[in-house]
């Protein structure tokens, strides 16, 4: 690594850690030639997938999106900000575990009602309304019928307690 001070190709780490979390090393290095001192940082370098629209166009992946649709489904539900980020979480963990360059919207919208199934049972209904384009009330009743069997994730989503 050259040197941020005088350019010099020649540096040495001195001391490097890993932070708490483990998933980034801190390096203090010293340049040889000029002995000043600089710190680094390495982490890996993990690119999300782009997601492909139905019309065929590509974007690139974003949190911030899937925030907004878990945030409309839930819209005055009793669900606790951090269920929406370990989620939100989960399915990029999977996108990144999957490795593939690219992800159909539609994959992506599925991984969404899986966790609502998993977190709120009307938020779920409200999300698949919209996602799948209900035309009537059978539509609905499909929907409820398959919620009858609770799939609950109790290490993600612990049951709501009825105090």
């Amino acid at each position: 690594m050259k040197c941020p001070f005088c350019g010099a190709d020649d540096t040495q780490v001195i001391d490097s850690r890993v932070n708490d979390e483990g998933d980034s090393i801190r390096r203090r290095r010293r340049c040889a030639q000029c002995e000043k001192r600089f710190t680094t940082y390495e982490t890996a370098d993990l690119h999300m997938p782009q997601v492909v629209k139905q019309n065929g166009n590509r974007e690139e992946f974003s949190r911030d999106k899937l925030r907004l649709s878990f945030s409309r489904a839930l819209h005055k539900r009793p669900v606790p900000t951090e269920y929406v980020d370990r989620a939100i979480e989960h399915i990029a963990q999977k996108l990144l575990a999957k490795g593939e360059r690219e992800v159909m919207a539609r994959d992506l919208g599925e991984s969404v009602m899986q966790e609502l199934k998993l977190m709120d049972k009307v938020a779920y209904i409200r999300f698949a309304s919209v996602y799948r384009s209900f035309q009537d009330v059978d539509d609905f009743h499909d929907v409820i019928r398959d919620l009858d069997h609770p799939q609950r994730d109790a290490e993600r989503f612990p049951a709501k307690r009825k105090d």
